[in-house]
């Protein structure tokens, strides 16, 4: 990137005025990585502050039984298949009742499409979690599950989210977004669920007053112009709806060997790598600076490992996401030791550590506790980081 350019960029950003498709590309392809991160740094702070968000939550998956065979995924498995699984709802409530302890305040629950199981049994299944744990928030379904709820109950997806909203319902997740241009996802994705449909979704939600997270999964076969679209869209839907909570780059994950079974389902391995962590951070602080009208960026620790998220909240990310237990849907994956489990005392560690002020939040980014921040003697001299 020639001074020039650098020059605009960074009169824009200083004035706050809005990245262009070009812009984004153009900040990909620069070398300086400590320049770019000041950038977001700099977008970041006037949005947050110092501080850093996180919450206590834990992940559910009631069924990892999946119609579909998507070439990245390591999670989904086919109807009789080993280590294939579907929940009885007392079941699924019994796991949730015991993972309640720290003061547990959301459940996120994503599935398999599974190609069986009545459509009544995903707001029964919401209903009797709420019943049994009132005070957590209900944060469920992406939309392609939703999507996969309207062909199988002849619903439309508005009636769909009137009765998942009735059962409890506070919160879409962001997956199925992948990378949303047609000639990357074509390769990618093996369901019916693309922009049109994710959109329709999220919009339909945002109209009823739920909040959502978008995601993007990047790092595969797409390049950076594909991820700059990606969030484009996101943007102009944002403008319009104003329902984007935050946006989560999703670090596709490569290495992956069932070790049960030794069956290797990820399609894309024999011709990816994996984003190394300057791609992360670069992709974190581009999305930042792009995404001017959502009011935070998640730095998913369980897909990027603690010492790359550390370093992504200089570079734009305000939130670590949560606590986190048996998180299988891209732990199947991992090859790089990132744990499963942190708790609410490794949140503030990690946060504090990396030299920001904690905040718990809930689902809707509502405050729930201020905590101190940094001690100021110890950042006198380096600390080392979490690996």
């Amino acid at each position: 990137m020639d001074a020039g350019l650098k020059r605009e960029l960074e009169e824009k950003v200083h004035a706050g005025e809005r990245l262009s498709r070009e812009d984004g590309i153009a900040l990909y392809e620069t070398d300086d990585l400590a320049w770019l991160g000041g950038l977001a740094h700099e977008v970041r702070t006037r949005k947050n502050g110092d501080v850093v968000h996180f919450n206590v939550n834990r992940h559910l998956n009631m069924t990892n039984v999946c119609t579909a065979s998507c070439a990245y995924c390591s999670f989904q498995r086919k109807p009789g298949e080993k280590d294939a699984y579907t929940m009885r709802i007392e079941e699924a409530v019994r796991l949730a009742q015991a993972m309640r302890g720290e003061n547990l305040t959301e459940l996120h629950i994503v599935n398999g499409l599974h190609p069986t199981l009545p459509w009544r049994y995903y707001p029964r299944s919401l209903k009797a979690l709420k019943e049994a744990l009132p005070e957590v928030s209900l944060k469920a379904f992406t939309a392609t599950e939703i999507h996969h709820f309207e062909t199988i109950s002849k619903l439309s997806a508005s009636e769909i989210l009137d009765e998942l909203i009735e059962a409890g319902l506070e919160s879409l997740t962001g997956g199925g977004a992948e990378i949303f241009d047609w000639e990357v996802r074509q390769h990618i994705v093996d369901h019916a669920t693309h922009w049109e449909d994710w959109s329709r979704i999220h919009r339909l939600a945002h109209e009823k007053g739920l909040k959502t997270p978008a995601t993007m999964l990047y790092g595969h076969i797409e390049e950076p112009r594909h991820r700059v679209d990606h969030v484009m869209r996101l943007r102009e839907m944002q403008d319009e709806t104003g329902g984007f909570q935050v946006f989560i780059p999703l670090r596709y994950q490569h290495d992956f060997q069932d070790m049960k079974d030794g069956k290797v389902r990820n399609r894309l391995q024999a011709r990816t790598t994996m984003a190394s962590g300057a791609d992360a951070l670069k992709t974190f602080a581009v999305s930042r600076l792009m995404f001017d009208n959502v009011p935070h960026v998640k730095a998913f620790w369980v897909m990027h490992g603690l010492a790359t998220t550390q370093l992504a909240l200089n570079f734009g990310a305000d939130d670590m996401d949560g606590s986190i237990v048996e998180y299988k849907i891209t732990h199947d994956a991992d090859d790089f030791g990132t744990p499963d489990k942190l708790t609410r005392q490794d949140l503030l560690d990690l946060i504090r550590e990396a030299g920001f002020r904690p905040i718990e939040r809930n689902t809707r980014y509502e405050t729930i506790r201020e905590y101190p921040g940094p001690d100021l003697e110890l950042r006198e001299s380096p600390q080392a980081m979490r690996v």
